[in-house]
C-alpha cells in the first residue's frame, strides 16, 4: 500500500512538539517518522506550516448536526454525533446523555452497544451524565429526574460497563454511596464525580472507593474555600483526572490558570467541550428535557440564564487555553489527545502519533484554526 508522507508542519505527537520532521503513515495507522527533507516513496502530503496533531479526544459531547443524544438516543443519532463534531476536529469521542429517564438511558446503552459492535467511526463509548447527581447543584439538569442510586440502577450501569468499550458515570455521593462507587470502578465504569456539593472528605473517600475523574472542573460543585476545600480543593489535591471548559465563560482564564499550577499531579486535566446540538450548525436555540436553550454571544443558556453546555470546540479551546491563560502549545495539546485517550485505556492507540497508533490527524494553523481531518489516513473535510 503507498506510504502517505506529512510534511511542512510542526507535528505534536501527543507530548512534545517536534520540528524538522515529516509522519509516514502506512495502511491508515503512523509508520513512524523521517526528516522532513527525505524523499521517500509515496504520496506526499505538503502543510504549508502550522502544526499536525493527533485527531482530538472530547470525554463530553451531549449533541452535534443539530441533535442532543437525549433526543436520539439511537444509532441514527450517535452517528449524526460523531459525524458532526469530527468535523470541527474531535475524531473520538464519549457521546453523553445528560440527566433523563430510566426508558431513555437503556435506549442509549443499547444504541452504545450497537455503535461498538458495527465499529461506528468517532465512537469511543458513553458519558452517562446523571441522574444520579446532588439537586442542589443541578446545573441545567432537569432537577425532576434527579434521583438516588438504586441496586437496580448499579446492576444496569455494571452490566453497561461491560458491554461497551468505554463508559463513564458521572455521579454525586448526595445520590450515591461509596460502595457503589466502588462496584461500579470493579465493573470498569470511569467514576466522575459532579454536580455535587460535596465536602472534601466526602470527594477523598469517593476517590479511596474509585472515582477517577472530577466532571467540569469549578463548574456545578463545591468550590474551594480556605476552612473547606470542597470537591474543587479535594480534586487539586489529588491525583484524579478533571475535565475542564475552556471556554472562557465556564472558567475564568486566571482561574484555570491557578487549577492547572495548582493540580498535585501533572497530565491530569483534560479538555472537554460539553458541546450541545448547536455544535457544527448556526442553530440559535434547541430544547433539552422540553426547556429551551438559547444560542448567544458565545453562551448557551436557558431562559433564566443558567449555563447548559458550552458553544466552544476544541480548537477555540486551545486558542483560549495559549493565548488567554499562557500554556505552552505542546501541554495544551496534550489536554485534547493523549491525555483523555490515556483516561480511557486507549494511550498508543489513539490521542498520539507514535507507531502503530490510528492516523487520526489534524491540521491546524497558527492560531488553532483547524485547516483539515484525516481519519486512518483519509482526508475527513477540507
Amino acid at each position: 500500500m503507498t506510504l502517505q508522507v506529512f510534511r511542512g508542519a510542526a507535528i505534536f505527537d501527543g507530548s512534545d512538539l517536534r520540528e524538522g520532521l515529516a509522519l509516514v503513515v502506512e495502511a491508515g495507522a503512523v509508520a513512524g517518522f523521517v526528516a522532513a527533507d527525505a524523499r521517500p516513496d509515496g504520496e506526499i502530503i505538503d502543510l504549508d506550516g502550522g502544526i499536525l496533531a493527533p485527531g482530538f479526544i472530547d470525554l463530553q459531547i451531549n449533541g452535534g448536526g443539530g441533535v442532543m443524544l437525549n433526543d436520539a438516543p439511537n444509532l441514527a443519532g450517535l452517528a449524526r454525533i460523531c459525524a458532526a463534531n469530527a468535523r470541527l476536529g474531535t475524531t473520538g469521542l464519549l457521546p453523553t446523555l445528560i440527566t433523563d429517564r430510566p426508558d431513555l438511558t437503556r435506549a442509549a446503552v443499547e444504541a452504545g452497544v450497537a455503535a461498538a459492535a458495527e465499529g461506528l467511526p468517532g465512537f469511543l463509548g458513553l458519558h452517562l451524565e446523571g441522574p444520579h447527581l446532588d439537586p442542589r447543584r443541578k446545573g441545567a439538569h432537569d432537577p425532576a429526574l434527579i434521583r438516588p442510586m438504586t441496586p437496580e440502577d448499579l446492576a444496569f450501569l455494571c452490566d453497561a460497563a461491560a458491554r461497551l468499550p468505554a463508559l463513564m458515570v458521572t455521579l454525586a455521593p448526595a445520590n450515591a454511596t461509596m460502595e457503589q462507587i466502588a462496584a461500579l470502578a470493579e465493573a470498569g465504569a470511569i467514576v466522575s464525580l459532579g454536580h455535587a456539593e460535596a465536602r472534601a472528605a466526602e470527594a477523598r473517600a469517593a476517590f479511596v472507593a474509585g472515582a477517577r475523574m472530577v466532571t467540569h472542573l469549578f463548574n456545578a460543585m463545591s468550590p474551594l474555600g480556605h476552612r473547606e476545600p470542597g470537591l474543587v480543593g479535594a480534586a487539586l489535591d489529588s491525583d484524579v483526572h478533571a475535565g475542564l471548559i475552556a471556554d472562557g465563560v465556564h472558567v475564568d482564564p486566571a482561574t484555570m490558570r491557578i487549577a492547572l499550577a495548582a493540580k498535585c499531579v501533572r497530565d491530569r486535566i483534560l479538555l472537554v467541550t460539553d458541546a450541545m446540538a448547536v455544535a457544527g450548525t448556526d442553530l440559535d436555540e434547541f430544547n433539552l428535557n422540553g426547556r429551551r436553550i438559547r444560542r448567544r454571544d458565545g453562551r448557551l443558556t436557558l431562559d433564566d440564564g443558567t449555563l447548559a453546555g458550552a458553544d466552544i470546540d476544541i480548537p477555540g479551546s486551545l486558542r483560549v487555553l495559549v493565548r488567554d491563560v499562557g500554556l505552552p502549545q505542546a501541554a495544551a495539546l496534550a489536554m485534547a489527545t493523549r491525555i483523555p485517550a490515556e483516561l480511557i485505556g486507549q494511550a498508543g492507540r489513539i490521542g498520539c502519533l507514535a507507531p502503530g497508533a490510528r492516523a487520526d490527524l489534524v491540521h491546524l494553523g497558527p492560531q488553532f484554526e483547524l485547516r483539515e481531518v484525516w481519519r486512518g489516513g483519509k482526508v475527513l473535510q477540507s
